[in-house]
Protein backbone atom coordinates (compact mmCIF):
# COMPACT_ATOMS: atom_id res chain seq x y z
CA UNK A 1 0.00 0.00 0.00
CA UNK A 2 1.26 3.60 -1.03
CA UNK A 3 2.02 5.80 2.28
CA UNK A 4 0.50 9.12 1.49
CA UNK A 5 2.66 11.51 1.95
CA UNK A 6 4.19 13.14 5.21
CA UNK A 7 2.30 16.32 5.99
CA UNK A 8 3.31 18.98 8.97
CA UNK A 9 0.74 21.71 9.01
CA UNK A 10 3.29 24.26 10.60
CA UNK A 11 1.70 27.61 12.17
CA UNK A 12 5.20 29.32 13.44
CA UNK A 13 5.16 32.56 15.76
CA UNK A 14 8.86 32.36 17.26
CA UNK A 15 10.71 32.72 13.72
CA UNK A 16 8.11 35.99 13.16
CA UNK A 17 9.89 37.41 16.50
CA UNK A 18 12.47 40.12 15.67
CA UNK A 19 16.07 37.92 14.17
CA UNK A 20 17.63 38.60 17.27
CA UNK A 21 15.73 35.82 19.06
CA UNK A 22 17.55 33.34 16.45
CA UNK A 23 19.78 32.91 13.90
CA UNK A 24 18.72 31.22 10.83
CA UNK A 25 20.08 28.36 9.87
CA UNK A 26 19.38 24.94 8.38
CA UNK A 27 20.54 21.28 9.71
CA UNK A 28 23.86 19.60 8.38
CA UNK A 29 22.97 16.55 6.66
CA UNK A 30 23.60 12.94 7.47
CA UNK A 31 25.09 10.64 5.26
CA UNK A 32 23.04 7.54 6.24
CA UNK A 33 19.42 8.02 8.32
CA UNK A 34 17.89 5.50 9.71
CA UNK A 35 14.54 5.45 11.54
CA UNK A 36 14.64 3.92 14.96
CA UNK A 37 10.98 5.19 16.33
CA UNK A 38 8.13 7.19 15.66
CA UNK A 39 5.47 8.20 18.01
CA UNK A 40 2.53 8.32 15.93
CA UNK A 41 0.20 8.52 18.33
CA UNK A 42 1.69 12.26 19.11
CA UNK A 43 1.92 13.16 15.48
CA UNK A 44 -1.51 12.41 15.06
CA UNK A 45 -2.42 14.60 18.05
CA UNK A 46 -0.29 17.24 16.42
CA UNK A 47 -2.22 16.80 12.89
CA UNK A 48 0.50 15.83 11.25
CA UNK A 49 0.15 12.98 8.86
CA UNK A 50 1.31 10.33 6.25
CA UNK A 51 5.29 9.67 5.94
CA UNK A 52 6.50 6.56 4.57
CA UNK A 53 9.97 5.54 6.70
CA UNK A 54 12.31 6.64 4.22
CA UNK A 55 10.36 10.11 4.15
CA UNK A 56 10.53 10.17 7.73
CA UNK A 57 14.08 9.43 8.13
CA UNK A 58 14.81 11.90 5.59
CA UNK A 59 12.98 14.94 7.24
CA UNK A 60 13.80 13.59 11.25
CA UNK A 61 17.80 13.74 10.30
CA UNK A 62 17.42 16.79 8.86
CA UNK A 63 18.47 15.71 5.73
CA UNK A 64 15.06 17.15 4.02
CA UNK A 65 13.39 20.04 5.35
CA UNK A 66 9.28 19.68 4.94
CA UNK A 67 7.46 22.49 3.31
CA UNK A 68 6.55 25.40 5.77
CA UNK A 69 9.41 24.58 7.90
CA UNK A 70 12.18 27.53 8.78
CA UNK A 71 14.34 25.85 11.20
CA UNK A 72 16.31 28.76 13.48
CA UNK A 73 18.37 28.09 16.63
CA UNK A 74 16.94 29.87 19.78
CA UNK A 75 19.33 32.47 21.42
CA UNK A 76 19.40 32.29 25.60
CA UNK A 77 22.01 32.18 28.82
CA UNK A 78 21.68 31.25 31.94
CA UNK A 79 23.01 29.68 35.31
CA UNK A 80 24.70 26.51 35.10
CA UNK A 81 25.49 25.41 38.63
CA UNK A 82 25.45 28.47 39.77
CA UNK A 83 27.44 30.50 37.34
CA UNK A 84 26.07 32.84 35.21
CA UNK A 85 26.89 32.26 31.49
CA UNK A 86 25.73 35.19 29.38
CA UNK A 87 25.73 33.36 25.53
CA UNK A 88 24.27 29.98 25.55
CA UNK A 89 21.48 29.11 22.69
CA UNK A 90 20.79 25.87 21.41
CA UNK A 91 24.22 24.66 20.35
CA UNK A 92 23.02 21.50 18.98
CA UNK A 93 19.09 21.71 18.04
CA UNK A 94 17.12 24.02 15.07
CA UNK A 95 13.43 24.51 16.15
CA UNK A 96 11.73 23.45 12.72
CA UNK A 97 8.34 25.28 13.03
CA UNK A 98 5.37 24.57 15.21
CA UNK A 99 2.23 23.06 14.71
CA UNK A 100 -1.57 23.86 16.25
CA UNK A 101 -2.96 20.67 17.16
CA UNK A 102 -7.09 19.18 16.57
CA UNK A 103 -6.76 20.05 20.09
CA UNK A 104 -5.53 23.78 19.46
CA UNK A 105 -2.43 23.11 20.88
CA UNK A 106 0.40 24.82 19.95
CA UNK A 107 3.88 22.18 19.86
CA UNK A 108 7.44 22.93 18.76
CA UNK A 109 9.48 20.59 16.85
CA UNK A 110 13.22 20.67 17.54
CA UNK A 111 15.60 18.47 16.04
CA UNK A 112 18.70 17.58 18.83
CA UNK A 113 21.64 16.47 17.31
CA UNK A 114 21.38 18.49 14.07
CA UNK A 115 24.52 19.85 13.52
CA UNK A 116 26.75 23.18 14.51
CA UNK A 117 24.92 26.58 14.75
CA UNK A 118 26.57 29.85 16.41
CA UNK A 119 25.84 28.96 19.57
CA UNK A 120 27.70 25.51 19.37
CA UNK A 121 30.88 27.00 21.88
CA UNK A 122 33.10 24.80 20.34
CA UNK A 123 30.97 21.64 19.85
CA UNK A 124 30.37 19.16 17.27
CA UNK A 125 26.42 19.95 17.37
CA UNK A 126 25.74 16.30 17.42
CA UNK A 127 24.38 13.73 19.59
CA UNK A 128 25.19 10.42 20.13
CA UNK A 129 22.89 7.54 20.31
CA UNK A 130 22.65 6.70 24.07
CA UNK A 131 21.49 10.11 25.26
CA UNK A 132 18.85 10.45 22.45
CA UNK A 133 17.40 7.20 23.05
CA UNK A 134 17.09 8.31 26.92
CA UNK A 135 15.23 11.05 26.20
CA UNK A 136 13.42 9.02 24.23
CA UNK A 137 12.21 6.77 26.63
CA UNK A 138 12.65 8.81 29.53
CA UNK A 139 10.23 11.77 28.64
CA UNK A 140 7.46 9.14 27.31
CA UNK A 141 7.70 7.83 30.66
CA UNK A 142 6.87 10.92 32.27
CA UNK A 143 4.40 11.47 29.84
CA UNK A 144 2.37 8.40 30.61
CA UNK A 145 2.76 9.07 34.42
CA UNK A 146 1.04 12.15 33.97
CA UNK A 147 3.84 14.36 34.43
CA UNK A 148 4.27 17.76 32.33
CA UNK A 149 6.89 17.15 30.28
CA UNK A 150 8.34 17.76 26.92
CA UNK A 151 7.65 14.68 24.00
CA UNK A 152 9.77 12.85 21.57
CA UNK A 153 8.22 12.27 18.25
CA UNK A 154 11.45 10.58 16.39
CA UNK A 155 14.41 9.07 16.80
CA UNK A 156 16.53 8.81 13.69
CA UNK A 157 20.41 7.03 13.90
CA UNK A 158 22.46 8.90 11.46
CA UNK A 159 24.94 6.38 10.06
CA UNK A 160 27.73 8.52 11.17
CA UNK A 161 30.06 8.09 13.97
CA UNK A 162 30.19 11.19 16.98
CA UNK A 163 33.61 11.24 18.91
CA UNK A 164 33.53 11.68 22.36
CA UNK A 165 35.60 9.88 24.47
CA UNK A 166 35.76 6.91 21.66
CA UNK A 167 33.69 7.20 18.70
CA UNK A 168 29.64 6.21 19.27
CA UNK A 169 27.07 5.59 16.79
CA UNK A 170 25.41 8.98 15.98
CA UNK A 171 21.20 10.11 16.03
CA UNK A 172 18.91 12.75 16.29
CA UNK A 173 15.56 13.20 18.70
CA UNK A 174 12.85 15.36 17.28
CA UNK A 175 11.83 16.67 20.52
CA UNK A 176 7.97 18.15 21.01
CA UNK A 177 7.27 21.03 23.43
CA UNK A 178 4.95 23.66 24.17
CA UNK A 179 8.05 26.05 23.86
CA UNK A 180 11.66 26.42 23.99
CA UNK A 181 11.47 29.60 25.80
CA UNK A 182 13.65 28.88 29.31
CA UNK A 183 13.79 31.54 32.09
CA UNK A 184 17.35 31.61 30.36
CA UNK A 185 16.07 33.44 27.10
CA UNK A 186 14.53 36.11 29.90
CA UNK A 187 17.88 36.18 31.37
CA UNK A 188 19.80 36.48 27.98
CA UNK A 189 17.67 39.83 27.20
CA UNK A 190 17.78 41.36 30.44
CA UNK A 191 21.66 41.49 30.96
CA UNK A 192 22.12 42.71 26.92
CA UNK A 193 19.84 45.41 28.99
CA UNK A 194 17.76 44.92 25.66
CA UNK A 195 14.63 46.39 27.69
CA UNK A 196 12.91 46.14 24.30
CA UNK A 197 13.50 42.10 23.50
CA UNK A 198 12.56 41.63 26.99
CA UNK A 199 9.34 43.18 26.81
CA UNK A 200 8.59 41.41 23.42
CA UNK A 201 9.62 38.55 25.14
CA UNK A 202 7.32 39.21 27.98
CA UNK A 203 4.02 39.84 25.55
CA UNK A 204 5.13 36.92 23.59
CA UNK A 205 5.07 34.50 26.37
CA UNK A 206 2.13 35.38 28.55
CA UNK A 207 -0.18 35.32 25.36
CA UNK A 208 1.15 31.86 24.36
CA UNK A 209 0.90 30.29 28.06
CA UNK A 210 -0.62 32.05 30.24
CA UNK A 211 -3.04 34.62 28.77
CA UNK A 212 -4.69 35.64 32.08
CA UNK A 213 -1.25 36.80 33.49
CA UNK A 214 -0.89 40.66 34.01
CA UNK A 215 2.50 41.62 33.48
CA UNK A 216 5.52 40.81 34.60
CA UNK A 217 4.63 39.97 38.35
CA UNK A 218 1.35 37.94 36.57
CA UNK A 219 3.86 35.91 34.32
CA UNK A 220 6.04 35.17 37.53
CA UNK A 221 3.55 34.11 39.61
CA UNK A 222 2.07 31.81 37.15
CA UNK A 223 5.24 30.04 36.18
CA UNK A 224 5.73 29.48 40.19
CA UNK A 225 2.55 28.03 40.14
CA UNK A 226 3.51 25.88 37.39
CA UNK A 227 6.99 24.79 38.50
CA UNK A 228 5.64 23.82 42.04
CA UNK A 229 3.64 21.69 40.78
CA UNK A 230 6.34 20.16 38.70
CA UNK A 231 8.78 19.66 41.49
CA UNK A 232 6.24 17.71 43.56
CA UNK A 233 6.05 15.26 40.79
CA UNK A 234 9.20 14.96 40.10
CA UNK A 235 9.87 14.08 43.84
CA UNK A 236 6.84 11.71 43.99
CA UNK A 237 8.17 9.51 41.70
CA UNK A 238 11.77 9.92 42.84
CA UNK A 239 12.74 11.51 39.80
CA UNK A 240 16.37 13.35 39.64
CA UNK A 241 17.04 16.21 36.81
CA UNK A 242 20.48 16.00 36.91
CA UNK A 243 20.87 19.73 35.80
CA UNK A 244 18.82 22.17 37.13
CA UNK A 245 20.08 25.17 35.26
CA UNK A 246 18.00 28.23 34.58
CA UNK A 247 18.35 27.53 30.99
CA UNK A 248 17.00 24.43 31.30
CA UNK A 249 13.86 25.32 33.69
CA UNK A 250 11.24 25.94 31.00
CA UNK A 251 8.67 28.59 31.58
CA UNK A 252 5.47 26.66 30.32
CA UNK A 253 6.65 24.14 33.31
CA UNK A 254 7.20 21.42 31.31
CA UNK A 255 10.13 18.78 32.28
CA UNK A 256 12.99 19.64 29.47
CA UNK A 257 16.54 18.01 29.12
CA UNK A 258 16.94 14.96 30.04
CA UNK A 259 21.00 14.92 30.41
CA UNK A 260 21.89 12.89 33.55
CA UNK A 261 18.64 12.30 34.74
CA UNK A 262 18.20 9.39 36.67
CA UNK A 263 15.11 7.82 38.95
CA UNK A 264 16.06 6.83 42.46
CA UNK A 265 16.30 2.69 43.27
CA UNK A 266 17.34 2.77 46.88
CA UNK A 267 15.76 5.63 48.53
CA UNK A 268 18.40 8.39 50.19
CA UNK A 269 17.18 12.24 50.01
CA UNK A 270 20.24 13.29 49.12
CA UNK A 271 21.30 11.12 46.28
CA UNK A 272 22.79 12.42 43.13
CA UNK A 273 23.86 10.36 40.18
CA UNK A 274 25.28 13.13 37.52
CA UNK A 275 28.75 12.95 37.20
CA UNK A 276 28.85 16.71 36.40
CA UNK A 277 27.35 17.64 39.98
CA UNK A 278 30.32 17.27 42.09
CA UNK A 279 28.54 19.01 44.99
CA UNK A 280 25.12 17.89 44.85
CA UNK A 281 23.62 20.78 44.00
CA UNK A 282 20.79 19.49 41.87
CA UNK A 283 20.53 16.43 44.52
CA UNK A 284 16.89 14.35 45.03
CA UNK A 285 15.95 16.31 48.03
CA UNK A 286 17.56 19.78 46.87
CA UNK A 287 15.46 19.90 43.83
CA UNK A 288 12.61 22.15 45.99
CA UNK A 289 15.32 24.50 46.89
CA UNK A 290 16.86 24.71 43.23
CA UNK A 291 13.44 25.24 41.48
CA UNK A 292 13.09 28.50 44.09
CA UNK A 293 16.85 29.52 43.29
CA UNK A 294 15.68 29.28 39.84
CA UNK A 295 12.81 31.44 40.37
CA UNK A 296 14.81 34.20 42.00
CA UNK A 297 16.32 34.44 38.94
CA UNK A 298 13.57 34.68 36.67
CA UNK A 299 12.45 37.86 39.12
CA UNK A 300 15.79 39.71 38.46
CA UNK A 301 15.54 39.20 34.92
CA UNK A 302 11.78 40.77 34.93
CA UNK A 303 12.81 43.50 37.07
CA UNK A 304 13.37 45.92 34.30
CA UNK A 305 9.53 46.03 32.88
CA UNK A 306 8.48 47.29 36.52
CA UNK A 307 7.79 50.62 36.11
CA UNK A 308 8.45 51.20 40.08
CA UNK A 309 11.40 49.66 41.05
CA UNK A 310 11.15 49.35 44.92
CA UNK A 311 7.23 48.05 44.71
CA UNK A 312 8.46 45.87 41.99
CA UNK A 313 11.32 44.12 44.67
CA UNK A 314 8.95 44.19 47.16
CA UNK A 315 6.21 41.98 45.41
CA UNK A 316 8.86 39.74 43.28
CA UNK A 317 10.55 38.99 46.54
CA UNK A 318 6.99 38.47 48.25
CA UNK A 319 6.03 36.26 44.99
CA UNK A 320 9.21 34.22 45.69
CA UNK A 321 8.76 33.36 49.38
CA UNK A 322 5.52 32.13 49.02
CA UNK A 323 6.73 29.64 46.46
CA UNK A 324 8.43 26.92 48.90
CA UNK A 325 5.10 27.03 50.95
CA UNK A 326 3.39 26.09 47.17
CA UNK A 327 5.64 23.23 46.70
CA UNK A 328 4.94 21.85 50.46
CA UNK A 329 1.49 21.99 49.37
CA UNK A 330 1.76 20.20 46.49
CA UNK A 331 4.09 17.90 48.03
CA UNK A 332 2.08 17.19 50.58
CA UNK A 333 -1.13 16.00 48.45
CA UNK A 334 1.44 14.00 46.05
CA UNK A 335 3.19 12.13 48.81
CA UNK A 336 -0.62 11.70 50.67
CA UNK A 337 -2.18 9.96 47.50
CA UNK A 338 1.13 7.42 47.54
CA UNK A 339 -0.11 6.24 50.91
CA UNK A 340 -3.44 6.02 49.85
CA UNK A 341 -4.51 9.78 51.55
CA UNK A 342 -7.07 11.82 49.27
CA UNK A 343 -7.64 14.83 51.60
CA UNK A 344 -4.35 15.11 53.65
CA UNK A 345 -4.88 16.62 57.03
CA UNK A 346 -2.05 18.12 59.84
CA UNK A 347 -0.99 14.95 61.13
CA UNK A 348 -0.06 13.37 57.61
CA UNK A 349 3.28 15.49 57.01
CA UNK A 350 4.50 13.05 60.31
CA UNK A 351 3.40 9.93 58.46
CA UNK A 352 4.95 10.54 55.21
CA UNK A 353 8.06 11.73 56.79
CA UNK A 354 8.63 8.67 59.20
CA UNK A 355 8.24 6.62 56.00
CA UNK A 356 10.81 8.44 54.20
CA UNK A 357 13.04 8.06 57.18
CA UNK A 358 12.52 4.50 57.33
CA UNK A 359 12.87 4.27 53.66
CA UNK A 360 16.31 5.65 53.52
CA UNK A 361 17.33 3.70 57.31
CA UNK A 362 16.48 0.36 55.50
CA UNK A 363 17.96 1.10 52.00
CA UNK A 364 14.22 0.37 50.60
CA UNK A 365 12.93 0.94 46.86
CA UNK A 366 11.43 3.91 46.09
CA UNK A 367 9.26 2.79 43.80
CA UNK A 368 8.84 -0.53 44.70
CA UNK A 369 8.33 0.30 48.25
CA UNK A 370 5.11 2.50 47.97
CA UNK A 371 4.15 0.28 44.92
CA UNK A 372 3.69 -2.38 47.44
CA UNK A 373 1.93 -0.59 50.55
CA UNK A 374 -1.49 -2.60 51.44
CA UNK A 375 0.28 -5.81 50.38
CA UNK A 376 2.19 -8.60 52.36
CA UNK A 377 5.39 -8.01 50.91
CA UNK A 378 5.35 -4.39 51.86
CA UNK A 379 7.67 -5.21 54.75
CA UNK A 380 10.12 -7.18 52.46
CA UNK A 381 11.30 -3.68 50.97
CA UNK A 382 12.93 -2.76 54.49
CA UNK A 383 16.25 -3.95 56.20
CA UNK A 384 14.78 -4.03 59.47
CA UNK A 385 10.49 -4.50 58.61
CA UNK A 386 10.04 -5.13 62.50
CA UNK A 387 10.35 -1.08 61.96
CA UNK A 388 8.23 -0.72 59.34
CA UNK A 389 5.53 -2.87 61.32
CA UNK A 390 5.31 -0.10 63.87
CA UNK A 391 4.83 2.22 61.17
CA UNK A 392 2.24 0.08 59.43
CA UNK A 393 -0.06 0.19 62.43
CA UNK A 394 -0.41 4.45 62.30
CA UNK A 395 -1.21 4.03 58.58
CA UNK A 396 -3.43 1.56 59.25
CA UNK A 397 -5.34 3.65 61.27
CA UNK A 398 -5.01 6.56 59.56
CA UNK A 399 -6.68 4.66 56.57
CA UNK A 400 -10.07 3.89 58.58
CA UNK A 401 -10.71 7.27 57.72
CA UNK A 402 -10.14 7.04 53.77
CA UNK A 403 -12.48 4.83 52.14
CA UNK A 404 -10.77 4.91 48.16
CA UNK A 405 -7.13 4.16 49.86
CA UNK A 406 -6.56 1.36 47.56
CA UNK A 407 -7.43 2.63 43.92
CA UNK A 408 -5.64 6.03 45.29
CA UNK A 409 -2.35 4.21 45.53
CA UNK A 410 -3.30 2.33 42.26
CA UNK A 411 -2.94 5.29 40.55
CA UNK A 412 -0.44 7.34 42.41
CA UNK A 413 2.72 4.21 42.57
CA UNK A 414 3.84 3.57 39.34
CA UNK A 415 4.56 0.04 38.62
CA UNK A 416 7.06 0.50 35.78
CA UNK A 417 9.94 3.34 35.77
CA UNK A 418 12.46 3.49 33.13
CA UNK A 419 15.00 2.23 35.87
CA UNK A 420 18.47 3.44 35.42
CA UNK A 421 20.36 -0.12 34.81
CA UNK A 422 17.68 -0.86 32.56
CA UNK A 423 18.35 1.83 30.05
CA UNK A 424 22.06 1.12 30.20
CA UNK A 425 21.20 -2.20 29.05
CA UNK A 426 19.39 -0.86 25.76
CA UNK A 427 21.68 1.82 25.10
CA UNK A 428 24.54 -1.07 25.74
CA UNK A 429 22.23 -3.38 23.40
CA UNK A 430 21.66 -0.11 20.91
CA UNK A 431 25.15 0.77 20.08
CA UNK A 432 25.91 -3.27 19.32
CA UNK A 433 22.47 -2.35 16.54
CA UNK A 434 20.17 -4.52 18.57
CA UNK A 435 16.53 -1.95 19.51
CA UNK A 436 15.10 -4.86 20.63
CA UNK A 437 15.34 -3.85 24.56
CA UNK A 438 14.67 -0.23 23.37
CA UNK A 439 11.38 -0.91 21.86
CA UNK A 440 10.66 -3.45 25.12
CA UNK A 441 11.29 -0.52 27.51
CA UNK A 442 8.97 1.79 25.72
CA UNK A 443 6.18 -0.80 25.32
CA UNK A 444 6.31 -1.20 29.26
CA UNK A 445 6.37 2.68 30.05
CA UNK A 446 3.37 3.37 28.32
CA UNK A 447 1.56 1.63 31.04
CA UNK A 448 3.24 2.50 34.39
CA UNK A 449 0.26 1.80 36.78
CA UNK A 450 0.07 -1.78 35.44
CA UNK A 451 1.70 -5.02 36.85
CA UNK A 452 1.73 -6.82 33.30
CA UNK A 453 3.11 -10.48 34.09
CA UNK A 454 5.65 -9.80 31.19
CA UNK A 455 7.26 -6.91 32.31
CA UNK A 456 8.12 -7.79 36.27
CA UNK A 457 11.88 -8.34 35.39
CA UNK A 458 11.36 -4.57 34.44
CA UNK A 459 10.48 -4.13 38.19
CA UNK A 460 13.34 -5.92 39.86
CA UNK A 461 16.08 -3.16 41.13
CA UNK A 462 19.32 -3.42 40.01
CA UNK A 463 21.53 -5.97 41.91
CA UNK A 464 24.71 -4.76 43.51
CA UNK A 465 26.75 -5.36 40.51
CA UNK A 466 24.11 -3.80 38.12
CA UNK A 467 23.88 -0.49 40.35
CA UNK A 468 24.21 2.68 38.59
CA UNK A 469 26.01 4.75 40.16
CA UNK A 470 26.60 7.65 37.99
CA UNK A 471 24.69 9.29 34.44
CA UNK A 472 25.91 11.79 32.11
CA UNK A 473 25.39 14.10 29.82
CA UNK A 474 26.50 13.19 26.27
CA UNK A 475 27.19 16.25 25.21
Amino acid sequence: MTQDPLVIPFDNSYNQLPARFYTRLDPEPVPAPSLIAFNRQLARDMGITGGSDAELEAVFSGNTMPKAALPIAQVYSGHQFGQYNPYLGDGRALLLGETLGQDQKRRDIQLKGSGRTPYSRGGDGRAWLGPVLREYLVSEAMHHMGIATTRALAAVATGAPVLRETALPGAVLTRVADSHIRVGTFQFFAAQRDIDGLKTLLEYTIARHYPQADGALGLLKAVIEAQAKLIAQWMGVGFIHGVMNTDNCQIAGQTIDYGPCAFLDRYHPMRVYSSIDYAGRYAYGNQPNIIVWNMAQLATALMPLMPDTDAGISTFTAAVHAMPKQIDRYQRAVFAAKIGISAPKAGDNALIGDLLALMADGQADFTNSFRALGTVVARDQFLEPDKFDHWQERWQHRLDQEPDAESVMARSNPSIIPRNHRIEEMISAATNGDYAPFHRLLSAIKAPYSDAPEFADLRRPPSAEEEIEATFCGT
